[in-house]
């Protein structure tokens, strides 16, 4: 049985890289069928809409009370990025098209996270999302070429609008399994478990 998942995300939502263990944990303990997973981009704030700034008082009190509560009971390190304000995320993606050209989109995917939210790295800058994918073995050359010239620009646009105008979603992370199941949020590894069951029924 083959299960497919695909995880609407913005490499600037704390959330979703902390959706990425549990993901990770139910993976490896369920081998009763072929999973598919795939990080798809949603930008929270596409430009020219301001992004948010870490001394801001929204995102200090997010991470107070939401964010470093959760992520210190999933024992993920994590720290509010420096960087101010936030970067915009396209560039990422157009970036995670070209890891994925390169059979590396899941190990760049976690890169750029921990670039954010371990290493507090400007991962709106093209230099700082080439020495990433050099970090993973990418060819960082053919890397940087690709995000000059803009090669995957227009995927990266598509992708962008099918989750915004046509899957109208509107909060990341956002789960979609086998096009049937639909559900936000940061899911434990049981209720990942339970939905890859039921799938197999």
């Amino acid at each position: 049985m083959h299960i497919s998942v695909k995880i609407y995300s913005d490499y600037v939502c704390p959330f979703c890289f902390l959706a990425e263990e549990p993901l990770k944990q139910a993976i490896d303990s369920f081998d009763s069928a072929d999973i598919d997973i795939e990080w798809m981009p949603f930008e929270l704030r596409p430009y020219p809409t301001p992004t948010l700034k870490p001394e801001g008082q929204y995102l200090r009190e997010a991470w107070e009370h939401s964010v470093y509560p959760m992520a210190k009971s999933m024992g993920i390190p994590i720290i509010l990025p420096a960087v101010s304000p936030q970067p915009y995320t396209r560039l990422a993606f157009e970036g995670s098209l070209a890891a994925s050209a390169q059979k590396k989109a899941k190990e760049y995917n976690h890169r750029i996270f921990t670039a954010f939210f371990q290493d507090s790295l400007d991962i709106g800058k093209q230099s700082i999302l080439e020495s990433c994918a050099a970090d993973i073995g990418i060819d960082s050359v053919k890397f940087g070429l690709d995000l000059t010239t803009g090669r995957f620009r227009n995927e990266c646009e598509r992708q962008l609008f099918i989750g915004r105008e046509h899957l109208q979603i509107s909060s990341v992370p956002t789960f979609i399994i086998n096009n049937d199941v639909r559900v936000s949020g940061v899911l434990s590894k049981e209720k990942l478990l339970s939905i890859f069951e039921k799938q197999i029924r």
